[in-house]
């Protein structure tokens, strides 16, 4: 029997896969509401799923784009603060919560602290170029000024 997955089912299919399966199991996953059958209804409103998710990441990608643009333009740097020695290293650290709490108060744009790639935190004053992964393809990367407080 064919059947729509609407779940993903280890080891048989994933949600959206149209698959050929045996009618007993079939029947175990369209009863435990994990697969439904594939007729030409089912078919036609899984084409328009699709359609709809592949619109939304569309949009979602044309975003991240525009974020992009915007988080790598000249004049967005990111200013903070934080105590230092004499040499140049800083007591604590900077961390990408405070990145983002720094570019949400000062130019107005919220951010995810997830999705700040900081390998390690920032221990020393100066500039920094910091990447920021805003979709799976879109990759921007903001300026950090550390100063002594």
């Amino acid at each position: 029997m064919k059947v729509i997955f609407t779940q993903d089912v280890r080891g048989k299919g994933r949600r959206g896969e149209v698959k050929e399966i045996p009618d007993g199991f079939a029947n175990f996953l369209i009863k435990n509401k994990q697969a439904k059958k594939a007729d030409a209804n089912a078919m036609s409103q899984l084409r328009a799923q699709q359609r709809a998710e592949a619109k939304h990441e569309a949009e979602l990608l044309a975003e991240a784009k525009e974020l992009k643009k915007e988080l790598e333009s000249g004049e967005m740097v990111v200013e903070l603060t934080a105590k230092s020695g004499t040499d140049g290293r800083l007591f604590g650290s900077i961390t990408s919560k405070q990145i983002a709490d720094g570019l949400k108060a000062q130019h107005n744009v919220k951010l995810d602290k997830r999705k700040i790639d900081l390998e390690e935190p920032i221990k020393a004053m100066g500039y920094r170029n910091v990447p920021v992964k805003l979709h799976n393809d879109v990759v921007a990367t903001i300026r950090v000024h550390i100063s002594e407080k």
